[in-house]
């Protein structure tokens, strides 16, 4: 792969930077099964890459609940990720290392995240790394989550580069989609959790982790 024709990296969050998805699937669990829903965590597979809210819309049309309206039940889903991610939150390997070598080869930095900006925050000041970014958004100021192109191409614009000068790290299939969509390159390094998913194969590049991709790029 060659990086140098690209002036710009964006990267998604959960399962990229962080190893998070474990966390989402123990706090919605724990939120489901306190309204009665007898939700797994191999169910949440199922809604990897979209937006908590979008998540919960697809479960309460699927299953449905007593005692707490959606909006409070995403809330008690935030509140519980914003606690694991203190507790446990670190960098996965080689995002650190990546990271360095984008900013001293002079490569714009974007964040592009289903996250709620709370959990950004969260997760860049736990693990260090917030002043490595140019530029981090949130899919909850989109009309539209992954795998809607929306909020890559708002860090595309935000970053003064264009769709097709900006290349994409994922890890689900839904981020994927949203960075073909946008008419970027997509590099996908599959969450370690979730079960192997032929589609993931739509990406221009796989790498197993972080550091392979960056003895990639060197």
């Amino acid at each position: 792969m060659k990086f140098n024709q690209f002036k710009a990296v964006i990267f998604d969050m959960d399962g990229v930077l962080i190893d998070s998805e474990p966390l989402w699937k123990i706090a919605m669990e724990d939120a489901f099964q306190s309204v009665g829903c007898k939700i797994t965590r191999k169910d949440f597979q199922k809604t990897v890459g979209l937006r908590i809210d979008e998540v919960i819309v697809f479960w309460y049309n699927e299953i449905g609940w007593n005692g707490l309206t959606p909006k409070e039940l995403e809330q008690r889903i935030v509140d519980k990720m914003v606690e694991l991610i203190r507790e446990n939150g670190k960098p996965l390997g080689g995002v650190v290392e990546t990271l360095h070598y984008l900013r001293e080869n002079n490569y714009k930095i974007g964040l592009g995240t289903s996250s709620y900006t709370i959990l950004i925050d969260v997760v860049l000041e736990t693990i260090g790394l917030r002043d490595q970014f140019d530029f981090v958004h949130s899919a909850e100021h989109e009309e539209y989550g992954k795998p809607h192109p929306a909020v890559y191409l708002t860090v595309a614009k935000e970053l003064g580069v264009q769709p097709t000068e900006c290349v994409v790290v994922e890890d689900s299939i839904n981020g994927v989609i949203a960075g073909k969509a946008a008419q970027m390159k997509v590099v996908c390094i599959p969450e370690k959790s979730h079960h192997p998913n032929p589609k993931l194969s739509l990406a221009d590049y796989t790498f197993e982790s972080m550091e392979e991709m960056l003895t990639d790029m060197k």
